[in-house]
């Protein structure tokens, strides 16, 4: 099991190098990030974008020169007319099966991920599109996954089921053999004015009947639950998730992306994210992310890859 970020970065450099879209790569974090990465030998990047902006960008770091005199060097540069037209460009190579994961760059969220669902391009698959942070916090024992808190806006049921079990899978790529999953509310009792709770004892009943698999699951649970052992016991609760959880599943975008956000900036909590579900795994940073995040993120896509056509074959339950 990878007890850290680092661990992740570790189990990935020992992969076979991943070929990478970089959509809209004219920035100096975005090109700082994917030379790190590929200085670790987890990518062989693609770089889409405007073309002399990227070489502009390029010339300036230390390590171009070495680089590209080097006849060896397997690095494109792929011209793109727009932002829309750089996603599109990386949509394709992934249809074509020219690429293993795509890599956001300085590109608004929307305009990128537009292009990566529209049915039409050819990225959708059976599986249920969602957004999963890996995050490494000083004050827990163990990584724990966290979705959706960038993608799905206000998921029903049967979606809810489906984000869950996408996280259930990547938990298990990353060697938990069964993980535990939280769902989220604000009390850890079904209260019929709080829809989130009712969510959860649905989901937590499917899960025993075999609708989602290869996790434990539990719901309602408020986060204090979820996350200590004592807070569990003193209210009464008995169950395997509790104070244990390698998974949280939230309500809703606004209550996942404050708490992850609240455990990066107030608790200096490590961050890594992906998006499952579409042909190839997608690495969805923050054009602010720093360089460190953006080699997790990437090191967590590669480990992905290594098993994502298995991923692609099972069919959700809905």
């Amino acid at each position: 099991m990878l007890k850290n970020l680092s661990d992740i970065v570790k189990k990935a450099e020992i992969l076979s190098q991943k070929r990478a879209a970089i959509v809209v790569s004219e920035d100096d974090l975005v090109i700082d990030g994917v030379f790190r990465a590929y200085e670790n030998r987890l990518i062989i990047p693609q770089l889409i974008g405007n073309k002399s902006k990227i070489l502009s960008f390029l010339a300036a770091k230390p390590f171009y020169k070495k680089l590209f005199n080097n006849k060896n060097n397997d690095i494109e540069i792929l011209n793109a007319k727009n932002d829309a037209d750089a996603a599109y460009i990386a949509v394709k190579l992934a249809v074509e099966k020219k690429i293993d994961i795509i890599i956001k760059g300085h590109i608004h969220t929307d305009v990128f991920m537009h292009q990566l669902i529209l049915k039409e391009n050819g990225l959708r698959t059976n599986r249920y599109i969602s957004h999963i942070f890996v995050m490494e916090i000083k004050t827990y024992k163990k990584l724990i996954l966290i979705t959706d808190a960038a993608v799905n806006i206000n998921p029903d049921i049967s979606e809810k089921a489906q984000i869950l079990q996408n996280a259930i899978d990547l938990a298990v790529m990353l060697g938990i053999k069964r993980p535990k999953a939280a769902m989220l509310s604000a009390v850890e009792t079904i209260n019929p004015k709080i829809s989130s709770t009712l969510d959860a004892a649905i989901i937590s009943k499917m899960a025993e009947r075999g609708q989602i698999v290869g996790g434990i699951v539990d719901g309602p649970l408020a986060f204090d639950n979820v996350i200590s052992k004592q807070a569990a016991v003193e209210k009464g609760i008995k169950s395997k998730v509790a104070g244990d959880a390698d998974i949280i599943v939230v309500p809703n975008i606004e209550s996942g992306n404050i708490l992850f956000k609240d455990l990066e900036y107030l608790a200096g909590a490590k961050v890594a994210g992906i998006v499952m579900g579409l042909a190839v795994p997608v690495v969805l940073t923050s054009r602010s992310d720093n360089i460190e995040a953006r080699l997790y993120s990437t090191a967590l896509a590669s480990i992905v890859s290594e098993n994502y056509d298995k991923f692609l074959e099972y069919k959700a339950w809905i």
